[in-house]
């Protein structure tokens, strides 16, 4: 390992990143403001990358928000979790170079044991895992990625982030850390002035284009 990898780390979303799962969520989010109207226009595309306490702060009693709870309980227990094309071999690849890796993620425990129930080894394959409630403020904050960043022990600007949603590339990018932008869930367009590096999914990426600014 060079003492450039040393230096240096990568933050990984995961939904929308490595995770091909943000349709599903769209879908379940689209039928809860048509069921339980927030007033608030487009919501699941609003919300993405927000932590559920947010989300849930949109809808008006505490029994509308114990049921979508509920409802997202069962949804995601019956979710069939699927890895983009490219995601695996690309941390694999991190880790036979030697490059401490995180998850930061705005998901909750609960859904991250839904995803290690159908991928045991999941966990291994990072040197940590940072759930939305492990931060006091979420996404768009920079929050969770100074907090993976501290954990790995990496200063953050030696760090790259990989993100999809508009909240976590504003994260990514306010926390001061090199941001990869994969164009997943918005347009191209979209995601390009809010990243270093426009990739269109992990696909696209290799080791060497992850850490050469590195």
């Amino acid at each position: 390992m060079s003492e450039n990898t040393k230096r240096c780390g990568v933050l990984f979303d995961l939904d929308g990143v490595l995770l091909d799962s943000e349709g599903l969520y769209s879908i379940f989010w689209e039928q809860m403001g048509k069921d339980y109207p927030t007033g608030m226009p487009d919501f699941a595309n609003y919300i993405k990358g927000f932590h559920l306490t947010r989300i849930l702060s949109y809808f008006d009693s505490d029994d509308v928000r114990q049921l979508i709870m509920d409802k997202l309980l069962e949804f995601e227990r019956n979710m069939r979790f699927e890895f983009f094309p490219g995601a695996l071999e690309l941390v694999d690849g991190l880790r036979e170079a030697g490059i401490p890796m995180a998850i930061v993620t705005s998901s909750d425990r609960k859904k991250m044991q839904s995803l290690f129930a159908q991928f045991p080894d999941f966990p291994t394959l990072f040197d940590h895992i940072i759930t939305g409630d492990m931060v006091t403020k979420a996404k768009p904050d920079p929050d969770c990625f100074l907090k993976g960043a501290e954990l790995l022990g990496v200063d953050i600007a030696r760090c790259i982030v990989l993100e999809d949603s508009r909240n976590g590339l504003i994260a990514a990018r306010a926390s001061g850390a090199h941001v990869i932008g994969i164009a997943t869930t918005l347009s191209r367009e979209q995601v390009a002035p809010l990243c270093d590096l426009l990739v269109d999914d992990v696909s696209q990426l290799t080791v060497e284009q992850v850490i050469k600014n590195w």
